[in-house]
């Protein structure tokens, strides 16, 4: 089974320098032919573009890749067998097959985004007689969430994406009575800071007024996971 491992007990291990060069090169699934990994050094480097190459060494009977250390069942020159997250045996082949070169014939990794642009919403709410006019503009940054997740051989891969700020106005009029940028950092007291480093603010919603405001949600979530977070925002009126 995988298991953590923390780096220091990586680090001060010796690790099989004979191994390492036996995975040097292209592995495929023994029974599908679909590629797997490539060994290049000390890096493996994946066929999907989101995955991001991963540091890995062989120390004893497991291989260490990225904070995870999966047993090694059988080792040769051309068969690679280990035991996944979930306990299954994966067994690999490496392949001399000019094709599956091809698998890694790109670019760098590719930063995923939600929004290729700012996206604008606006509405207006009619509340105790009174009208208040919102504005919504999601805006996508620069700045890189890392995010773990499983690939089909049930290993931990690394993806990374770019998060969003997303700007809220409300107006009662020609008067401003709400104008700032959003931000997931501001939510730290209610989501877990472990969540938050793994998440995007992914958007950002009108729900109802009542006699306290105008309330909106805020919907944070960890990238192609099940895990999400609905915040509330709330503007006085």
């Amino acid at each position: 089974m995988s298991c953590q491992w923390k780096k220091q007990d990586i680090d001060t291990v010796s690790e099989s320098v004979e191994a390492k060069a036996l995975l040097q090169g292209i592995w495929i699934d023994s029974e599908t032919e679909e590629v797997s990994f490539r060994a290049k050094g000390d890096t493996i480097y994946f066929p999907d573009s989101v995955n991001q190459p991963s540091y890995f060494r062989i120390v004893g009977d497991s291989i260490a890749l990225g904070s995870n250390r999966y047993e090694i069942v059988k080792q040769s020159e051309n068969t690679f067998w280990f035991v996944n997250q979930v306990g299954d045996v994966i067994k690999l082949e490496k392949s001399d097959d000019p094709i599956h070169e091809l698998s890694f014939e790109r670019k760098t990794p590719e930063v995923q985004t939600q929004y290729t642009e700012v996206l604008k919403s606006d509405s207006v709410v009619t509340y105790n007689g009174e009208r208040y006019h919102w504005y919504i503009a999601i805006n996508p940054t620069r700045y890189r969430i890392k995010s773990s997740s499983f690939n089909e051989d049930g290993v931990e891969v690394e993806q990374v994406y770019y998060d969003n700020i997303i700007h809220l106005s409300v107006y009662k009029g020609a008067d401003c009575l709400f104008s700032s940028d959003i931000k997931k950092q501001q939510f730290t007291k209610t989501i877990p800071m472990d969540f938050l480093e793994q998440s995007v603010l992914g958007n950002l919603k009108y729900d109802y007024a009542d006699e306290k405001g105008l309330h909106f949600l805020a919907t944070i979530c960890i990238p192609n996971g099940a895990s999400c977070y609905e915040e509330s925002v709330d503007v006085a009126i």
